[in-house]
């Protein structure tokens, strides 16, 4: 089946950034968010992402309209219920995305795909949640959206490969670079970038080089699942967590590594 209609549930940096690809490929597209105020923001940031793209004369204020014009927010669930797929992109919580997909699968079609953009939680234990497991899927996009080229397609070993393979046919019209993986904690690209980040802490920690910053929940994840010393969260950096120091790392170095992945490309302002 191929996936024309699009819902995207969460309308922060993640989710507008994948509704906003998602509409630039054509496809109408729900976007929901818990509140207006938020989903205002939201959309008011893909508004703004695109209104600089007209400025720098990469599109026109035509496309640009065209491009809106096919968002629509909402703040119900069930407003979703007709598209082909359902891309969740709420916080890094496995019971708070449990939750988004328990109610999505009392009111979408068995034939919509599910789709999470989590970096490092279980897809089978999503799955498991519903009623759909063999059309459940991880599609985990790197920020900034509408600019990295990579993206994960994760199975799970309850997916079914014809769900698998939409979803890659799907990733690829909307321009970007589909990567298989297998339902693994980090997938590829964490997996590959949080021992990397988290030996620059103990390196630090050490006193042999500068200040590297690093995301602590992701770490702490993939512990907890491999239980290998090197993915554990060092004092330093539990420390740092505590005292608020916690940011943007795992996006900047997520970036770093989605763009040797995909040709170079990195993000842009």
């Amino acid at each position: 089946m191929a996936i024309r209609s699009v819902g995207v549930v969460g309308c922060g940096l993640m989710g507008s950034g994948i509704a906003q690809v998602c509409a630039e490929a054509g496809h109408p597209v729900v976007v929901r968010e818990v509140s207006e105020d938020l989903l205002k923001k939201g959309l008011g940031r893909i508004e703004s992402f695109l209104a600089k793209g007209v400025e720098k004369g990469k599109l026109t204020a035509e496309r640009k309209a065209e491009v809106l014009g096919r968002l629509k927010g909402t703040t119900k669930l069930e407003d979703l219920r007709d598209c082909d797929i359902v891309v969740e992109a709420v916080v890094e919580s496995l019971e708070a995305k449990r939750e988004v997909f328990r109610a999505l699968d009392a009111v979408a079609p068995e034939r919509t795909v599910f789709a999470s953009n989590t970096s490092s939680l279980s897809i089978t234990e999503m799955a498991a949640t519903t009623r759909r497991p063999g059309r459940f899927v991880g599609l985990h996009f790197f920020n900034p959206v509408p600019l990295m080229k990579l993206v994960e397609v994760v199975r799970s070993p309850l997916t079914a490969p014809d769900c698998v393979e939409e979803v890659v046919a799907f990733a690829k019209g909307l321009g970007k670079t589909p990567i298989r993986a297998t339902d693994r904690s980090g997938f590829i690209v964490n997996r590959l970038l949080v021992p990397y980040l988290i030996d620059a802490v103990r390196v630090l920690e050490s006193g042999i080089a500068s200040r590297e910053d690093i995301d602590y929940s992701i770490a702490n994840i993939m512990f907890e699942e491999f239980k290998e010393p090197r993915f554990a969260p060092p004092p330093l950096l539990k420390r740092r967590v505590l005292a608020g120091n916690s940011g943007a790392s795992r996006a900047r170095g997520s970036t770093i590594i989605s763009s040797q992945w995909s040709g170079g490309r990195n993000s842009a302002s």
